[in-house]
């Protein structure tokens, strides 16, 4: 019985990589065209944007916030370092701080109204998220614009070894051992676990909650720099949807919405389920409004799965 009961834990507190794992299995058996060196790079390239995106959310989910505003200010980096480029002459790399230092201000204020004023997270990330897209828009004259090769497009190049890619795997292993250990980490888990406890212990949340959407936005706006990078356009229309998608990584991750409990490295696995998903049922032919059921279903599965696992705890 006690060995049931061990297998029956290590599936539970595994489930996550054992559906990553089964789904790649699946999708190597379907298309003889998945595991290939050309296909899996473009995942990963696919993929550095929307996982930067995941790891910011997962930072306020772990508070109990949420950020609508993290597709709107990724257009921001997109368009703001376009703009920088090309309009004011400013070199790529330091273009990419501004805009970082730009997308960053945004998550203050967000995190401000949260923190302080004490809004909702939903409501100062969806207000955000609706002048960040203005932002974008005004600043580019909703035109997408075109960026000289050899400049932000040397973050995807083969020349240098496709530099967004080690990017996101140092920022990857940064969050891990932020999460497991630093103060630092464990108390924005406390923030959204016991957030009385934490304030009895003589703890200030706000400064933790404020740093979160800072975070977040300035991954958000890495995450429309390298999305710029791939495609060599400055473009304010990027990151529409986004927000969904990276919740719907940290929830297939086993984090809740509630606040407290979440994982660096399962949130990546979340990410990377969405995107074999998507991969595979291009890779068929599959249009695109049934994957949108397709990936609605996966979703809902995934939390029902968590909620078991839950149960099974308790």
């Amino acid at each position: 019985m006690k060995k049931d009961h061990k297998a029956g834990r290590f599936l539970l507190d595994n489930n996550t990589y054992i559906i990553f794992l089964a789904l790649f299995l699946i999708c190597c058996l379907i298309s003889d065209k998945f595991f290939s060196y050309l296909n899996l790079r473009n995942i990963l390239l696919q993929q550095a944007g929307p996982i930067l995106v995941a790891l910011g959310m997962l930072m306020v989910i772990l508070t109990g916030g949420i950020d609508l505003s993290v597709g709107s200010v990724m257009a921001v980096g997109s368009s703001l370092t376009a703009v920088l480029m090309t309009q004011f002459g400013i070199p790529w790399i330091p273009a990419i701080f501004i805009a970082l230092a730009a997308g960053t201000v945004l998550g203050t204020f967000t995190g401000m109204m949260v923190a302080y004023l004490k809004f909702q997270g939903f409501v100062a990330s969806l207000a955000v998220m609706t002048i960040a897209r203005g932002i974008a828009y005004t600043i580019t004259n909703a035109t997408p614009i075109n960026l000289e090769n050899g400049t932000l497009n040397t973050l995807s190049s083969k020349e240098f070894g496709y530099p967004i890619i080690p990017i996101m795997f140092a920022l990857i292993v940064i969050f891990v051992i932020i999460e497991k250990y630093t103060a630092y980490g464990r108390l924005v888990i406390a923030s959204g676990s016991n957030v009385e406890a934490v304030k009895l212990s003589g703890i200030r949340t706000q400064r933790y909650i404020l740093s979160v959407y800072m975070i977040s936005a300035a991954l958000s706006t890495l995450a429309g720099v390298f999305v710029a990078a791939r495609s060599n356009v400055g473009n304010s229309t990027i990151g529409e949807g986004q927000e969904l998608d990276a919740i719907a990584a940290c929830v297939i991750g086993g984090a809740s919405l509630a606040g407290g409990k979440g994982s660096v490295t399962k949130t990546v696995i979340g990410a990377l389920i969405l995107a074999l998903i998507g991969n595979i049922m291009n890779l068929l032919a599959v249009p695109a409004y049934p994957q949108r059921i397709i990936k609605g279903c996966i979703i809902i599965a995934a939390v029902l799965l968590q909620v078991l696992t839950d149960k099974k705890e308790d």
